[in-house]
């Protein structure tokens, strides 16, 4: 089972008094969100409930069961929290789509095939995604362009380094 963590919102600031929250979503699909089990990195749980647009109840998710926050200053308290879910609870994909998350691990190839590295990280800062190889933290665009192929059966991406970015020795 794969029970890698994935990201899908960060709590934002309270809306109104009675403890509605702004959520930041990282999925195509936030009325998704509705249907989890969020886990925050403390391990605390949290079922989510959206009132309109980006603005949500939340109820923590103890074993006695859901207990709405109806208070303010309980969802100040939650502000830049990160809600995640297990990788294992997420739909499948369909051929040639995958997670970013999917990516993390897969061998970095040359277009001779040769290892270049290994992909670390899926980075996206807003200005577009990169790749992060490691080792050595270099970037890449994560493009058609630089990577044009993308086998996460066969466990590998093709990178295609821009012409002003220099790869130099062999993946360790």
């Amino acid at each position: 089972m794969d029970d890698r963590l994935i990201l899908m919102g960060v709590i934002g600031k309270p809306h109104g008094v009675r403890g509605q929250v702004r959520v930041n979503v990282f999925s195509e699909a936030p009325e998704a969100l509705e249907t989890y089990t969020l886990t925050d990195r403390k391990g605390r749980r949290f079922a989510l409930d959206w009132a309109h647009e980006n603005v949500a109840w939340l109820s923590e998710v103890t074993p006695a069961g859901k207990r709405r926050i109806t208070d303010r200053n309980e969802a100040e308290t939650l502000v830049n929290v990160e809600l995640f879910v297990p990788r294992a609870v997420l739909p499948e994909t369909a051929e040639e789509e995958f997670y970013f998350t999917d990516l993390i691990g897969l061998e970095a190839r040359d277009e001779s095939g040769k290892a270049i590295g290994k992909v670390a990280n899926v980075l996206d800062y807003g200005a577009g995604t990169s790749l992060e190889l490691s080792p050595g933290g270099r970037l890449f665009p994560f493009t058609k362009a630089c990577v044009p192929v993308v086998n996460v059966g066969g466990g590998f991406v093709t990178v295609v380094p821009p012409a002003e970015i220099e790869v130099r020795g062999e993946a360790q």
